[in-house]
């Protein structure tokens, strides 16, 4: 009986404490934690806070993949932080590629706004789950696991992407063998590559070492 008693007093001290704040805008100038940025004074947050233009312009997609990733998150869209979502657009050119990569904070839901694009993810069973998706198209990739977006089609292709995390976190897979300065026999060792093979992909990445 007392521990139901302690329990349900917990329960409505922790609902309590959670609707104390409608919200945290984050303030970049503060600390961070794991649980996101602390919050701005509520005496100087205003609309603008709660708004995000920056998903409007396609972005640069002159780069090695042939694609550009248009983040809103924490801190950039500010009204976001501590409410577990955040947004990015997708621009890719003909051919242009999202590497295998992850969001160790999130999972990921894709939609489709213009062209072709073949995505898909490799579950911890190492399984492939693959789909072309088409204009309207939507697909989900679960948190963690390893995932790609392939322009499959003759034009530039569009995509929007949501996450469950205001920092869903990334890491591309190429990026963290090749483009830093891991050495190259540790690389060879764990990947089963050819020296000539890591220092080809180290140069073309800018890795070292």
């Amino acid at each position: 009986m007392i521990i139901h008693i302690f329990f349900t007093l917990s329960l409505v001290s922790s609902i309590s404490f959670a609707s104390v704040q409608d919200f945290c805008v984050a303030d970049p100038k503060g600390p961070q934690s794991p649980s996101g940025y602390s919050c701005k004074n509520p005496d100087q947050v205003t609309e603008n806070d709660f708004a995000f233009s920056g998903l409007a312009k396609a972005g640069n997609t002159s780069n090695i993949i042939k694609a550009a990733v248009t983040p809103a998150f924490s801190p950039t869209f500010a009204g976001i932080n501590g409410l577990g979502v955040s947004l990015a657009r997708l621009d890719l050119a003909s051919g242009g590629v999202i590497p295998l990569h992850t969001h160790p904070g999130a999972s990921e839901v894709l939609v489709v706004i213009q062209g072709t694009i073949c995505a898909g993810f490799i579950s911890s069973a190492n399984k492939v789950y693959l789909k072309t998706l088409e204009k309207g198209d939507s697909m989900v990739f679960p948190q963690g696991l390893l995932h790609f977006q392939l322009n499959s089609g003759k034009g530039p292709a569009l995509a929007f992407v949501a996450f469950g995390s205001s920092s869903p976190g990334l890491q591309i897979l190429s990026f963290a063998l090749f483009a830093n300065d891991l050495p190259s026999e540790l690389v060879e060792a764990t990947t089963f590559l050819s020296d000539a093979e890591v220092k080809k992909l180290k140069g073309v990445l800018g890795g070292t070492n």
